[in-house]
């Protein structure tokens, strides 16, 4: 497989006053082949929104790199850089409730992007929307109403039709279901999953719920605290995940057939999550891992290639 989308070592800090910084993203290196499905999960400040942003130039980068079909990008993006690469890499995101401009009609909402790019006229551009509405499942008849018109779902549709008229190589999906009702997020993956299917789409899919990063994933990577601690194919991670940490988040997830959940390890996790801005040294998991050992806190653990997937831990 053809890689579209590759980092390396890529990190973001955030500074904070005082000398001090956040490390959101510290040195995660994976690629995303052609039409691949990458599910990034991980606990709530792990990062995950953070790399997606920071790969498509959303966040500067404080350091590594991002390369997209053999292209380094650029560390900062200049406005030239903005219009050559916005087209191909594009982001769905999490609340559709604030990032739809509520001043705008739908109409407009989803054609900027093409006038901005200058990739239509104004003609052509409201045909095109008219048909993307009908893609995602409104009515070309929306065209002329306003965010606050639509229901969740509804506005997560248009969303993903802004995001997918610019016809993208590869797509951020910034946990485009974790706002919605349940009975309503199905619906979305499932619309998600037929484009990508019809469209040939690379997606970053980021979520918590784990079930349905296995659905639409064809590998599953998990961070904690700004690392990557585990890669590899979906179904491998999900039924036998290597790395402690991945063992007990999946653990935690609830799981309807109720021999698999009897199956599940029962240990929890313990103790509090490090800072972001003091980072421990050695692994990071070290202070909440159930099977931590004294190497654990002296020397971080780098990814390595275990029966084909990869594995940041001392036990392997």
């Amino acid at each position: 497989m053809t890689d579209l989308v590759r980092i390396n070592e890529l990190t973001r800090y955030f500074e904070i006053g005082g000398g001090k910084r956040v490390h959101a993203v510290d040195k995660v290196s994976f690629a995303i082949g052609e039409r691949e499905i990458v599910g990034l999960v991980g606990e709530s400040g792990s990062g995950k929104s953070t790399l997606g942003k920071t790969m498509l130039g959303l966040h500067d980068k404080t350091s590594g790199t991002v390369t997209y079909r053999g292209e380094t990008l650029p560390a900062h993006y200049s406005s030239k850089d903005f219009q050559r690469f916005a087209r191909k890499m594009q982001m769905i995101f999490q609340d559709p409730y604030s990032s739809l401009n509520p001043r705008m009609t739908v109409g407009e909402i989803i054609t900027e992007g093409l006038l901005l790019h200058g990739l239509a006229t104004a003609s052509a551009a409201r045909d095109k929307a008219a048909h993307w509405l009908e893609r995602v499942g409104l009515h070309a008849d929306h065209m002329s109403r306003y965010p606050h018109e639509f229901s969740g779902g509804q506005r997560q549709r248009i969303g993903i039709a802004r995001a997918l008229i610019l016809e993208p190589e590869f797509v951020v999906c910034d946990e485009p279901i974790s706002a919605l009702d349940v009975s309503v997020q199905a619906q979305v993956v499932n619309l998600l999953n037929e484009l990508k299917q019809s469209l040939g789409l690379t997606m970053l899919f980021i979520a918590h719920d784990l079930s349905m990063v296995r659905y639409v994933s064809d590998r599953m990577a998990v961070m904690y605290l700004g690392s990557l601690v585990e890669i590899g194919p979906v179904n491998d991670v999900y039924f036998n995940p290597l790395h402690p940490y991945t063992q007990i988040l999946i653990a935690s997830n609830p799981e309807p057939d109720p021999n698999t959940e009897r199956a599940r390890l029962s240990t929890p996790i313990t103790g509090e999550i490090p800072s972001p801005v003091n980072v421990p040294e050695g692994c990071r998991f070290a202070s909440r891992c159930p099977k931590v050992m004294d190497v654990c806190r002296q020397k971080t653990p780098q990814l390595q290639n275990v029966d084909g997937r990869f594995v940041a831990c001392h036990l392997y």
